[in-house]
């Protein structure tokens, strides 16, 4: 996830959405998906998730790799999916046909033979974000174009495509209108060789659209054309006329594709959301506003003024990662629809029968204990910092701040916060909340308003293990994937 320009880049009465649901049903419009991440300290176990995925009406997931676990799952489910390669495979995708061949044989033809329902490959995640400095460029396409191979080669080329996830910053448009639109001039050509493959294979072009992002990055953003109900004044583009950012977005880069040649390249939208907590922006207000606005707008069925029809899409996303890296913000830990423990954090019509949210079933708690600042410790010691910094740096404080979920704590509070942050991220152990004498244990539930102090849920260690197991053979690839750089310079 990154940046994205303006343009490039109230939950609605219940009789309103279920009309609008059922308008979905019967018209065909474009299925909803959701992103299932695993950066997770305790990930709920496959089979739940999977259950709350088809609980909530959704038709297809999108995976940001290929973990047993989770693939496993998803056999004889019926959802459709997108399976990932990470983008630190993609050097020795690139570099070795033998890779890509032994990857597509492990986790795309061992899965379907099985009945998992694998419709796409997603090639890297956002290779050509600008943050990432070009450290993926040389290896994208030769990667995409060796799995195409792969695929072609296991007979599975006609019922399984490729795509290659872009961030919206791919594409900007110099005087805000989408009609101005072209490729980023430093990856033009890059894009254009990826652009045609796809044209060329049957593939899609998967993008990922965020007005929250906009909003985060420039003050001066009206809050309000990020949403689909929003009033803010509109983009009027020579016949067309934009009221929300998305639509705008989307736009842009219909504009970029058709000025190059591309313009019936079919679209996903591989990520849209809002996050929930990490920043002035996310609560689950806003959130519930903006995603019930999405679903609404693409059940539909109208399109945008530049692709009148269905919309294919994937919500980012469905659980909360605690483990995810912040560098782009503290928001990053809160996307989810559901918390850690599958818990959803404001309703959402999924166009379910009863129209009501589902939550995880079945999930185990540790013991109701909360790790907290002793009543008698002192706010003047010195050595008090060093005991936050550390359970902050090795937990997740990500909801301390302003205007976030805990952000009207006092500072014993947040100190608490942070002791039990870690103390439960590592299964409260009594070592755990230690810190040097500052902290104790107690059964008292210290959570306030909107501010929860969680209890850790039990782990499938079989598949925390498998999870650790994948992510370990993903750095062992890496590892070769280097040593193959090495010897062709040698």
């Amino acid at each position: 996830m990154g940046s994205c320009s303006w343009s490039g880049h109230g939950r609605p009465a219940a009789l309103v959405v279920a009309a609008v649901m059922l308008f979905w049903s019967a018209a065909g419009v474009g299925a909803i998906g959701a992103n299932w991440g695993t950066q997770a300290s305790h990930p709920l176990p496959p089979d739940t998730v999977v259950k709350m995925l088809k609980g909530n009406g959704f038709q297809k997931v999108k995976l940001f790799d290929a973990e047993d676990g989770t693939m496993s799952a998803l056999r004889k489910s019926g959802l459709e999916v997108m399976v990932g390669i990470p983008n630190e495979l993609l050097m020795i995708m690139a570099t070795s046909m033998k890779a890509a061949e032994k990857w597509v044989d492990k986790n795309v033809s061992n899965y379907l033979n099985d009945g998992c329902n694998i419709r796409y490959v997603a090639v890297g995640n956002e290779p050509f974000l600008s943050t990432y400095n070009g450290s993926f460029l040389q290896t994208t396409f030769p990667a995409l174009r060796n799995i195409q191979s792969a695929l072609v080669r296991a007979g599975l080329s006609n019922q399984i495509k490729v795509t290659v996830p872009q961030n919206a910053d791919v594409y900007e448009s110099t005087t805000g209108k989408p009609s101005d639109a072209d490729f980023r001039a430093d990856i033009h050509d890059r894009m254009l060789e990826i652009v045609k493959f796809l044209s060329d294979n049957g593939g899609a072009f998967t993008v990922n659209i965020y007005p929250f992002i906009s909003l985060y990055i420039d003050a001066n953003f009206p809050a309000e054309y990020a949403f689909f109900d929003g009033s803010s004044s509109p983009i009027v583009d020579g016949s067309a006329t934009y009221t929300n950012m998305f639509d705008a977005n989307h736009d842009t880069l219909i504009w970029a594709l058709k000025k190059n040649g591309y313009g019936n390249l079919p679209i996903i939208i591989g990520e849209i959301g809002w996050p929930t907590d990490g920043d002035m922006n996310a609560n689950a207000q806003l959130a519930q506003r903006f995603n019930q606005g999405f679903m609404t707008h693409i059940a539909s069925g109208r399109g945008t003024p530049m692709r009148p029809g269905p919309i294919d899409a994937y919500l980012f996303s469905l659980i909360d990662e605690d483990e995810k890296s912040i560098q782009p913000g503290n928001f990053e830990r809160h996307w989810g629809i559901f918390t850690y423990d599958g818990i959803p954090k404001y309703n959402l019509n999924f166009g379910t029968p009863n129209s009501q949210i589902q939550r995880a079933s079945g999930v185990k708690y540790l013991e109701k204990k909360w790790c907290v600042l002793k009543p008698s410790a002192s706010l003047d010691d010195p050595k008090l910092p060093d005991t936050i910094s550390y359970a902050c740096s090795m937990a997740d404080c990500t909801s301390l701040g302003y205007k976030t979920s805990c952000g009207m704590l006092d500072i014993r509070s947040n100190i608490s916060y942070a002791y039990n942050s870690f103390f439960q991220k590592n299964d409260q152990d009594d070592v755990a909340c230690g810190f040097s004498g500052f902290a104790t244990t107690t059964g008292q539930d210290p959570s306030t308003g909107t501010c929860r102090f969680g209890v850790m849920i039990e782990v499938d260690s079989a598949f925390s293990w498998k999870l650790q197991r994948a992510r370990s053979s993903s750095l062992l690839m890496l590892l070769l994937a280097l040593v193959h750089l090495c010897l062709s310079f040698s």
